[in-house]
């Protein structure tokens, strides 16, 4: 047999022969009728087999089907309305492609650190596959909102000379003789590209050195970092309101099965849809921390505890903006009515998710990021052609960064982002 159609098409084929290739998720068996549950890779749909359908050495095969058994099926679609998708198969013919012997993982519970250690099985599971999908659509619903909005992607290098987002983050490697470091953004070279195509993203992976082990980092992950040229804090944070509001969208009405699946209640996210964000500065957040009666430094950044307190305020993401200048990086623009504080904006999830999006507006003047370059630590040598972007036809550029990830893992209601992909990368964690 040949497969002909996937699970995800069924729906438009009732009453019709299909042709399916798959596996096994589980088989129950009375002896005169089977159920088995089986899987594509595109969705789940229960298989109905019984000796009145099928000739009897495929239906005895059929019966003493293992886990994660591959076959291939033909069958007529019909109506079950007890069915999640409203549909099933009547098997007509099943033949075994390979069986599996000992799968190990099995309907009891199993840990986390075992889960992990089996990763490249694991995400075959009907939750890991719906997180995966909602994933896809993530992904999908950036790169649209991008090339609609008629910005050009403009991947950035993996391998950097210089550093982003802080020195003690960086992986470092040797580069034929020279010191290389992994990608921690491509912030720096879209600041470039933003002035040759004036509208530029970038979407891929970076690298982080934190030894951190919180449910929100990882060492390796992707993010989409568009910059703009001639924008400045304002647009950037409707911007990014935009491509927030476009994701949810895409998601609630592309994976309604993947949501209710992974029991995601849907009712905070419609409301992401529903109106603008708030938009507070550092002065008011900090304002209703103190109010919660958490300790809180005026002048330190938000930690994870923090962004929870100030996004439960609101029932939405709410973008924070105007963080103090000690705190932000040497290359975001001082505000030129208070230069203590800078034109950044975060984008803060609700339901304790955090940040999800991290930037502002850009210093386009020459000798104030000289300045600042050189009151950070750093050689204004190996900045010299980021430099060269304000010395040629500078003008007010914004862009920002969002993490994949913490987004899939807000989006599908997750407590950790391990689960957000493939197979993720932590301190502990480099196999499989």
């Amino acid at each position: 047999m040949i497969q002909k159609t996937y699970i995800s098409h069924l729906t438009s084929k009732k009453n019709e022969t299909v042709e399916l290739a798959g596996w096994v998720v589980k088989v129950r068996d009375s002896g005169k009728i089977c159920f088995m549950q089986f899987r594509d890779g595109t969705g789940f749909i229960q298989v109905v087999g019984s000796p009145n359908d099928m000739n009897a050495e495929e239906f005895e095969i059929m019966r003493h089907l293992s886990i994660e058994s591959a076959v291939q099926i033909k069958g007529i679609v019909v109506e079950n309305a007890k069915s999640p998708t409203g549909i099933e198969i009547i098997a007509k013919e099943l033949k075994l492609v390979s069986k599996t012997e000992n799968y190990p993982i099995t309907p009891k519970e199993h840990g986390t650190d075992f889960l992990m250690d089996i990763r490249h099985l694991w995400i075959r599971s009907p939750r890991q596959h719906a997180i995966l999908r909602i994933r896809h659509q993530i992904i999908t619903a950036i790169r649209h909102y991008f090339d609609d909005l008629d910005f050009t992607l403009t991947d950035a290098p993996i391998f950097t000379a210089n550093e982003c987002e802080g020195s003690s983050t960086l992986f470092e490697t040797e580069y034929f003789g020279e010191s290389a470091f992994l990608s921690q953004s491509g912030q720096l070279y879209m600041e470039a590209a933003c002035q040759a195509v004036g509208r530029a993203y970038c979407f891929g992976p970076t690298f982080r050195a934190e030894k951190s082990n919180t449910r929100r980092h990882l060492t390796e992950f992707w993010m989409v970092e568009p910059e703009v040229a001639y924008m400045d804090l304002e647009g950037c944070m409707e911007l990014a309101e935009g491509l927030i509001q476009a994701i949810v969208k895409r998601v609630l009405e592309r994976c309604p099965e993947e949501l209710r699946l992974l029991e995601r209640s849907i009712e905070p996210l419609e409301s992401v849809i529903a109106g603008a964000f708030p938009r507070i500065s550092y002065d008011e957040a900090v304002e209703i921390i103190k109010k919660s009666g958490a300790p809180f430094t005026y002048g330190d950044d938000f930690g994870g505890a923090d962004e929870t307190i100030i996004s439960n305020t609101f029932n939405r993401p709410v973008i924070v903006h105007s963080y103090p200048t000690a705190i932000k990086p040497f290359y975001m623009k001082k505000d030129p009515k208070n230069p203590l504080v800078v034109r950044n904006m975060d984008v803060l999830a609700p339901e304790g998710y955090g940040e999800v999006i991290g930037g502002g507006q850009r210093e386009e003047n020459y000798e104030t990021l000289l300045e600042a370059i050189k009151e950070s630590g750093l050689n204004p040598e190996t900045y010299s052609w980021y430099l060269d972007v304000r010395r040629y036809g500078a003008v007010p550029h914004a862009g920002f960064g969002l993490g994949v990830e913490r987004c899939v893992a807000w989006i599908t209601g997750i407590s950790h982002v391990r689960e957000t992909g493939l197979f993720p990368r932590m301190p502990q964690r480099l196999r499989p």
